[in-house]
């Protein structure tokens, strides 16, 4: 038996008296990928990004294993909720025009004191000031570096489009904007390379576009490791006191990590390992979380068609974004098909060994998604489900 069929053995056995539908994390797997961030982090602390977990339980259970600190979230709402939760160390990742969660956050020491939030924009600050109403408490702020590689004169740009704040210079002008105006404090810089640790780069059957890949993540990362520390420095001459300069993604924490001027680094997806980790060279993980369909119909040789299954990933529309059949192993989408809204057809030999009833076990394309999909997560431990804890979704929220 295959160390894959033994797994889907153990999942089909522990989830046996359960619907499906039904998602599960491997905790054996989970703590194993956990354990490999911390490894790659080289003595610096791990940040978790809440977006890849979106379960209060398992935010818990990594951030209290030793090499991981804080959280770096997506919205303002979900800030304040895991604030009002008992976390205390909440990085805001992106910008917010939230004015009611502004509101409220200068409004209470506790969430003021425990939330920090991004921008890249003076008009930023201006939002949360016309927000404040009666509320005084000094807002934490981190400025967000643009990591992108900028190639002839800028006229070619690899990397997301986030920060308008690119060079040094430009950082060093908004630190000081922030550290001049009353009622806000300077804390931190954020720089996510998102082409270097979002992209994969031993693509499958594509040898020459995996090696540009590689070619164009080298080059990226020397000049970003060149400019993240100018960028510091620039900050720091208006900031000194700064607490962290947050940097890197699932996959380039050794790189993020080796460069002297980060303090911490970002990871999330690392834990639950969705199919778009599969395609890396710096490192390999174990897919801890899955979901499972039951077998409804067979409409003929070498065909099942399970319940649901179109839940596709965000991003660039592709193939890619769907959530790949895993187990048991061998089975595909039909290409006139895809993954159905109601239904799914899968084919392939494996088929015609399924009977009605019977499970097929995917992998999301992203890791938090899977959690907008179900309210709960059975937490498997060998051949058992040690618990069931809800999802954000499962505990009212969709924060987006």
């Amino acid at each position: 038996m295959t160390a894959r069929a033994a797994d889907r053995a153990r999942y089909d056995r522990a989830t046996a008296h359960l619907e499906a539908p039904l998602a599960l994390v491997d905790l054996e797997a989970f703590d194993a990928n956990a354990a490999d961030l911390v490894r790659r982090s080289g003595g610096k602390p791990v940040r978790v990004a809440s977006k890849s977990v979106r379960c209060r339980a398992l935010l818990e259970r990594v951030l209290a294993k030793d090499g991981f600190q804080g959280i770096m979230s997506f919205t303002l709402a979900e800030s304040l909720w895991l604030a009002r939760s008992g976390f205390d160390d909440i990085l805001l990742a992106y910008p917010s025009a939230d004015r009611s969660g502004f509101a409220e956050l200068t409004a209470d020491p506790k969430l003021a004191a425990a939330v920090t939030v991004m921008v890249d924009d003076p008009a930023q600050l201006d939002l949360i000031d016309a927000a404040r109403g009666d509320g005084r408490e000094v807002v934490r702020i981190c400025l967000e570096l643009d990591t992108s590689l900028k190639l002839f004169g800028g006229r070619v740009r690899v990397g997301a489009r986030r920060s308008p704040l690119h060079s040094p210079a430009q950082l060093a002008e908004v630190a000081r904007m922030v550290t001049e105006r009353p009622g806000f404090r300077l804390v931190g810089l954020m720089a996510y390379e998102g082409h270097i640790a979002g992209v994969g780069d031993a693509v499958a059957g594509r040898p020459l576009r995996s090696r540009a890949i590689r070619l164009m993540q080298a080059a990226a990362r020397r000049e970003l490791a060149e400019r993240r520390g100018a960028a510091v420095r620039a900050v720091r001459s208006v900031a000194p006191d700064l607490e962290f300069v947050n940097g890197g993604g699932t996959g380039s924490v050794q790189h993020t990590a080796a460069e002297s001027a980060v303090t911490e680094i970002a990871a999330g997806s690392g834990l639950y390992v969705p199919r778009l980790f599969d395609n890396y060279t710096s490192f390999s993980g174990r897919p801890a979380a899955l979901f499972a369909l039951p077998v409804v119909r067979r409409p003929g040789v070498g065909v099942v068609t399970v319940l649901g299954g179109g839940y596709p990933a965000s991003g660039a529309a592709g193939p890619d974004r769907s959530p790949v059949p895993y187990l048991p192993e061998g089975l595909a989408y039909d290409p006139q098909e895809g993954a159905g809204e109601v239904q799914t057809p899968l084919l392939g030999s494996p088929a015609d060994d399924l009977l009605i009833g019977d499970r097929v076990w995917f992998r999301h394309a992203k890791a938090g998604e899977l959690c907008e999909r179900f309210a709960s997560l059975h937490l498997v431990e060998g051949d058992e489900v040690t618990a069931t804890v809800p999802t954000y979704r499962g505990e009212g929220h969709t924060f987006l």
